[in-house]
């Protein structure tokens, strides 16, 4: 799993293989069962995670009750936990067995100290990542629900056997019947 990790050090640092090695033998592999919280609305983060294996639900609760799906967070992807000093607005949940790096915030500091590369490597991978969400952000307020589904369906088809229908319809914006009469219509793959 950490050959993952390898990827992402050579293409976005410089560090030379034994310099990789010590970042990677520093850096925690945790097994998750599917169901874990890792995080509840309304806790304080102290750690930050990277998919190598499994799929997370973000979401959230509002005041009526309903959880509302924001994201989905699956392979070679980073989890966006947010101010680690805050509480969160999310809940962050296995929806799969995972396999993830586990990251404590507290001693992220002392890694970036000891690493200069890892957090450059860090920005980096949160750059474009912010950048890929904006644009998703904004294809998703100015499309119709088909429209939404047939993106997702082309960026993302991995969801639609992953998550269940309800909780994809919520993160599409949208109804499971209305996502039910969409995928009707739309031929899948």
């Amino acid at each position: 799993m950490k050959s993952i990790l390898l990827k992402y050090l050579t293409r976005y640092t410089t560090l030379n293989a034994e310099e990789q090695q010590a970042v990677l033998d520093e850096i925690a592999v945790e097994t998750y069962k599917k169901g874990t919280v890792l995080l509840r609305q309304g806790d304080v983060p102290d750690k930050c995670y990277f998919v190598l294996k499994g799929c997370v639900r973000q979401y959230s609760v509002d005041e009526e009750g309903r959880e509302i799906t924001s994201n989905f967070y699956t392979e070679e992807q980073a989890i966006s936990m947010f101010s680690h000093d805050k509480p969160s607005g999310y809940t962050f949940t296995c929806l799969e067995d995972a396999v993830l790096v586990a990251g404590d915030l507290d001693t992220e500091e002392e890694m970036y100290r000891k690493h200069r590369q890892l957090e450059l490597m860090t920005r980096k991978m949160i750059e474009e990542s912010f950048g890929h969400m904006q644009e998703e952000f904004a294809a998703f307020i100015a499309s119709s629900p088909e429209a939404r589904f047939k993106s997702m369906l082309q960026s993302r088809p991995d969801l639609l056997d992953r998550v269940p229908q309800h909780q994809l319809a919520s993160y599409l914006g949208m109804t499971p019947e209305s996502l039910s009469r969409i995928k009707k219509r739309v031929q899948l793959p």
